[in-house]
């Protein structure tokens, strides 16, 4: 609030400006990260507030947007409202809380009946939330099958990933991504941990190794041919392929190839015998190959197949769209992400808690009760204008409102002489 004083100039005026915008939050998918281990050192993020207006029509400034990164495939659920994204491409933005508006100046209040108001709106509140944050692996190939397969040492061998590699079960605990690099392109293969039986109802952490499995392409089923429990290696298979079609039905459907490990453990009569059966069982759409990370056999096999059976299209473009049929689908066919949020309400409900006491609720009047000071006799003339407006005063009236009773609205108690 402020009025135009100068030496010499005998009509003035208001002349306040208004108050800046508060900055808003915004996540932004980065390709640059991986995980998101840095949530784990912070939790709390803020945007900068925006400044107040002085006189002479200064107006604020806004405050400073805040962007955090997130990597690609990062799920995003707003508590607050339950607004979903879902971040799959580098550069795609999301805004998780918006800041507050900034309060107008009283400037804006003058007319031919109020030529000095002495009252200026308040800066309303920005946005404050909690927000549920879930990764789901983009990656091209996934890696299957039970604890010890053979996995990690599969990875490690055929790309530059360094899993942890040790001979007793449930070595990995978090999943690893690797890169194919080949002569024109790039596959990224994802290492998951085991699945066990129970894997699909949560058991372990089924639900979280499962879910990185949604977003690959094709899945590498990697089985001990040796089991060192002494196991058989078709109830390891079904074990995995069941957990897996429970979890979710696109999965099962996903094309598959059987990677028969360790096969340096078992003679070459053996594993050939192995061979034939799986793919027999299989068919012939399903490719099996005997291979083994200690001697590489069968690995540069394997990754021919893997760059055959993924196209090229497949790879590069519409890396987060899980429909089965995406090769069909070219980039400018798919929208980037939409975002359903529930409407706000613009109504307003009058309710009577007790005698010679009224409850207004609804955004909208929420909003416009904290723009203003209501102590300041002025604002408190022109709020009282503006539910005239809105028809509160007639609803108050309607359920039974007379001059002097208490009115609450956002939490605030005033009487009301309209």
């Amino acid at each position: 609030m402020s009025f135009r004083r100068e030496a010499h100039v005998p009509k003035g005026g208001p002349d306040g400006g208004d108050g800046g915008d508060g900055g808003d939050v915004v996540m932004v998918c980065n390709d640059s990260y991986r995980d998101l281990e840095h949530f784990r050192r912070s939790s709390h993020f803020s945007a900068k507030r925006g400044t107040h207006g002085q006189g002479a029509q200064r107006h604020g400034a806004d405050g400073a947007m805040l962007e955090i990164p997130v990597p690609p495939g990062t799920e995003i659920l707003i508590e607050s409202d339950g607004t979903q994204h879902d971040l799959v491409r580098p550069g795609q933005r999301a805004v998780v809380a918006k800041g507050g508006s900034g309060g107008r100046g009283n400037r804006h209040f003058s007319s031919s009946t109020t030529q000095s108001p002495r009252f200026a709106e308040l800066g309303l509140v920005g946005d404050e939330t909690w927000v549920t944050l879930q990764l789901k692996l983009l990656a091209d190939a996934g890696l299957v099958g039970l604890p010890n397969a053979g996995k990690s040492s599969l990875i490690s061998t055929i790309t530059r990933a360094t899993p942890k590699v040790a001979d007793y079960p449930f070595t990995t605990l978090e999943p690893a991504l690797g890169t194919l690099h080949a002569a024109d392109r790039q596959l990224v293969i994802a290492d998951i941990p085991g699945l066990i039986e129970g894997a699909s109802d949560g058991i372990g952490l089924g639900h979280d190794f499962l879910a990185h499995v949604e977003r690959t392409r094709l899945l590498v089923h990697v089985l001990d041919l040796a089991p060192l429990d002494g196991s058989d290696p078709a109830d390891n298979f079904d074990t995995v392929e069941r957990e897996i079609h429970l979890y979710q039905e696109r999965l099962a459907t996903l094309p598959r190839i059987i990677a028969l490990s360790k096969a340096d453990l078992v003679t070459d009569e053996e594993g050939e015998q192995a061979r034939a059966y799986w793919q027999e069982r299989m068919g012939e759409d399903v490719s099996v190959l005997l291979t083994s990370s200690a001697t590489t056999q069968g690995l540069d096999e394997l990754c021919v197949e893997l760059l055959r059976r993924i196209p090229l299209a497949a790879a590069a473009d519409d890396a987060g769209d899980q429909r089965i049929t995406r090769a069909r689908h070219t980039p400018d066919d798919l929208p980037e992400h939409r975002t359903f949020r529930p409407a706000s309400r613009r109504g307003f409900q009058v309710t009577q808690p007790e005698p010679g006491s009224f409850l207004v609720e609804g955004e909208n009047v929420e909003k416009l009760v904290a723009r203003y000071d209501l102590a300041n006799e002025d604002g408190l003339q022109h709020l009282e204008r503006r539910l005239r407006g809105m028809g509160v005063i007639r609803a108050l009236e309607a359920a039974g409102f007379e001059a002097g009773n208490d009115v609450e609205i956002a939490g605030v108690v005033f009487d009301l002489d309209p």
